[in-house]
């Protein structure tokens, strides 16, 4: 018998004896009773190293017999260790870390708890930050299932009540969003910020948001209301801050690929990469996103590339250094508006074929973070804004056909600076309770270069003047702005707290450059301009707060708001629409009282009244020229009035009947709002008592999301009740700029499979196919009706290591 017959059956009985010997040790991380994902788990004398997954589960297997020290650590919670004996039985364990005993200007962040649940608030102090006494919201996408490749704005924010939300932009490019009656048009009434620094195109003099993170790279959403106004700019809509995400902590290397398609032409590609070396002192993200479609209208194909780089620097224990940039680019055409009786016969159908958009983003960030004790933090943040956008069309009236010749177009460039200094400490006072003062300084710099006149006579996307130079306007609108802000928190009792605060703002914003007036017969006239308009303010607030148990409190805040007129919307050429010279700012200030808080561990709820008093407020009517022609006249129309009553409830059913040890979850919610938006103080019978244009008196949301750690299906419905675009309320007009935009229901359901590495999300956007729009509008991407998407559907194929 050949030898090499013996040693088969020798290395069998050794394979067996071997595994006989192999043990394992496995268990769950949790706190608070909710899986941990990402907590470290290290085990000694055997040297090996792991992570729990999104499941709080680790495993360690092929062990010897013997004694092993287990260690468990995670950011934020007290180290767990203990000592194992394996001798002839697996060792199986539920490990429970507590929180640690930590002063709050260590802003640790337990992120990563498996909670499942999207709504949220922020802590009282945050960072350099004071949200005490403020309506909070977050938005935790971790738990959302929605579709991410394409921004679905109606998905993503169904659990903020209030929002209105326009609905035209399959692709995702931009944002339009507008809180308690206020226009969402490039979401310019939120001050829109990423990671804390400004990102819109001049929040001076024109703060219309053009990029829009990708929802695919953010941790989450913090929204703060009108009372926003004292620490970060006197918007009447308060602040939209997008997180971004960061390297996983716990490893060095994380690589997330996402590929989706979807319908008409939509392809989506995002990949990432991120974590932490050196020692755990260098953080690391980068993704790059390319996406491309067409919409379910002709003429509608976009390309849109996306890339972003963050990297940070523990320098010191005390002392973290981290910058970031963002790169966007993209082209889309734009099929245009339609009539009233265009949109009922065929929503479907273009009458321009020659309208083209395109963005070009570049942002920087320098961040400085520095612990100067347990009690005394600064941050020091600066950015720059370098990018603009193009324009091209034919922005006539939509019921005047297309019939050739040269376009309209309108370019701007975008060169911004920013500098904001925080200071926050904390100090005893009424006995051990702690208070918490901030004081912060902001220098901002913007500089627009707005160009209008005739493009080419062709019908691709030539972003160039017809003869070299603009030949309707030119204009270089500089701006400067200096802001010092303070709040305190006063911890009158363990429950009880006020924060009163103050802003001071100087602004000062100019405009040269010229203009032709139009002359019926001779040649136009040029007219050279040169603005500029000083001023100087104070706006005052305060909040109280008062905690009826650890997870439950009452709120309410007043805070002055202040917005000013934009000097480069002063002298756009647009036939459907026409700007007051005499425009003046706006001025006025919230006032809310709420209820929120968690309950029973399973179900968290917002309950809020708020008045919003808008005084001077600039907005549209409608008004007939000479040839009996209707535009909107963009004016200080009146002073208004918003009252009304956000309502939010999520939880989790599972949980309410089975507690942490549910395996399954059943998260519900509901989200409405009850709004009446009026003119008042005004003379003028056609607006007096008028509702105020692009408030919906009723928005409500609603879902239900069942699932586990694998699979997940939820579905949303959404209802938004009739509205006017105009001040004057008018029903329908020729041109379709102005009229009624009725009231409609959408529904969306979405799917996920998770198995290991590889997830699965699919999904259908409008699931029943309904028609319906959102937005008239008088120029671009219109002029006229906007029709929102018609039903599509979406795959995305995700791998992550």
């Amino acid at each position: 018998m050949h030898p090499r017959i013996y040693f088969i059956p020798l290395l069998i009985l050794l394979s067996l004896a071997s595994h006989a010997q192999s043990l394992s040790v496995s268990g769950t991380v949790q706190a608070s009773g909710e899986a941990i994902t990402g907590a470290t788990i290290s085990i000694e004398p055997a040297g090996r190293k792991t992570i729990s997954n999104d499941n709080g589960y680790f495993h360690f297997s092929r062990l010897s017999a013997g004694t092993y020290t287990l260690t468990v650590s995670f950011t934020g919670m007290t180290g767990w260790t203990q000592t194992i004996v394996l001798a002839q039985k697996n060792a199986v364990l539920k490990i429970t870390l507590e929180q640690r005993d930590t002063a709050v200007l260590e802003e640790v962040v337990v992120k990563d708890l498996k909670s499942t649940t999207v709504s949220g608030k922020l802590r009282d102090v945050s960072g350099t930050a004071i949200y005490a006494g403020k309506k909070t919201e977050v938005i935790n996408l971790r738990n959302i299932n929605a579709n991410l490749a394409t921004n679905n704005t109606r998905q993503i924010y169904a659990r903020i009540p209030g929002l209105n939300i326009w609905e035209y932009d399959r692709g995702g490019l931009q944002l339009g969003i507008g809180g308690r009656g206020l226009s969402p048009n490039r979401s310019s009434n939120f001050n829109i910020r990423q990671d804390g620094y400004d990102i819109s195109a001049d929040a001076l003099g024109y703060p219309e948001s053009y990029y829009t993170p990708s929802t695919e790279a953010l941790e989450k959403i913090e929204i703060i209301r009108g009372a926003a106004s004292l620490q970060y700019g006197p918007q009447f809509g308060g602040l939209v801050n997008f997180v971004m995400k960061e390297g996983p902590k716990e490893k060095p290397f994380e690589l997330t690929t996402r590929q989706t398609f979807g319908s008409y032409g939509f392809f989506n590609s995002f990949n990432s990469l991120g974590g932490t070396v050196a020692a755990g002192k260098l953080n690391y993200y980068a993704f790059y996103q390319y996406k491309k479609g067409d919409d379910w209208r002709p003429n509608s194909h976009y390309d849109q590339h996306n890339a972003y780089v963050h990297l940070g620097y523990k320098l010191t224990r005390r002392l973290t250094l981290s910058g970031e940039y963002t790169f966007m680019k993209y082209l889309a055409q734009q099929p245009g508006g339609l009539t009233d009786a265009q949109f009922r016969e065929d929503p479907s159908v273009s009458v321009r074929a020659r309208n083209w958009f395109q963005v070009d983003w570049n942002l920087i960030n320098l961040n400085l973070d520095y612990a100067i004790s347990d009690n005394t933090r600064i941050n020091w943040r600066n950015y720059t804004l370098q990018g603009g956008r193009d324009a091209l069309g034919v922005l006539s009236y939509i019921n005047r056909p297309d019939n050739g010749g040269k376009r309209d177009l309108m370019t701007d460039k975008y060169s911004n600076f920013g500098s904001e200094l925080r200071f926050i400490h904390q100090y005893r006072m009424f006995g051990d309770n702690k208070n918490t003062f901030l004081f912060g300084a902001r220098l901002y710099r913007g500089l627009t270069n707005r160009k209008q006149g005739d493009g080419n006579d062709g019908s691709g996307p030539d972003f160039s003047f017809d003869g070299g130079q603009p030949n309707k306007s030119s204009y270089e609108f500089p701006g400067n702005n200096f802001a010092a802000f303070a709040e305190n928190i006063f911890r009158i009792s363990k429950k009880l707290s006020i924060t009163p605060g103050i802003r001071f703002e100087h602004i000062n914003t100019k405009g040269e450059g010229y203009y032709y007036k139009d002359n019926l017969f001779i040649d136009d006239e040029k007219m050279n301009e040169k603005m500029e308009n000083p001023r100087s303010f104070v706006l005052l607030g305060v909040g109280a707060s008062y905690k009826a148990s650890k997870s439950t409190e009452f709120y309410a805040n007043i805070s002055q708001n202040y917005r000013s007129i934009n000097f480069n919307d002063i002298r756009v050429v647009n036939t459907n629409s026409k700007v007051d010279p005499n425009l003046k700012d706006e001025s006025g200030y919230n006032i809310e009282l709420g209820f929120r808080g968690n309950i029973g561990n399973w179900l968290y709820t917002d309950v809020s009244l708020f008045y919003l008093r808008y005084n001077d407020r600039i907005g549209s009517i409608f008004v007939r020229d000479t040839s009996f022609m209707t535009y909107r006249l963009r004016t200080n129309v009146a002073d208004s009035r918003n009252l009304g009553l956000e309502f939010l409830l999520e939880g989790d059913l599972m949980k309410a009947f089975q507690g942490n040890a549910a395996r399954y979850k059943l998260v519900a919610y509901t989200n409405l709002s009850l709004i009446d938006a009026r003119y008042i103080h005004t003379e003028n019978t056609a607006i007096k008592n008028k509702l105020v244009e692009n408030v919906p008196p009723v928005l409500f949301r609603t879902g239900v999301t069942a699932g586990n750690s694998k699979w997940n299906l939820t579905y949303q419905f959404s209802y938004q009740a009739k509205q006017y675009s105009d001040a004057t309320n008018t029903e329908e007009t020729p041109t379709a700029v102005d009229g009624a935009i009725p009231s409609f229901t959408v529904m969306d359901l979405s799917l996920s499979y998770n198995w290991r590495w590889f997830t699965v999300y699919s999904g259908i956007n409008n699931l029943t196919d309904n028609k319906y729009f959102t937005r008239r509008a008088d120029g671009y991407p219109g002029p006229g009706i906007l029709p929102a998407d018609r039903r599509n559907l979406y795959v995305t194929l995700q791998f992550k290591l």
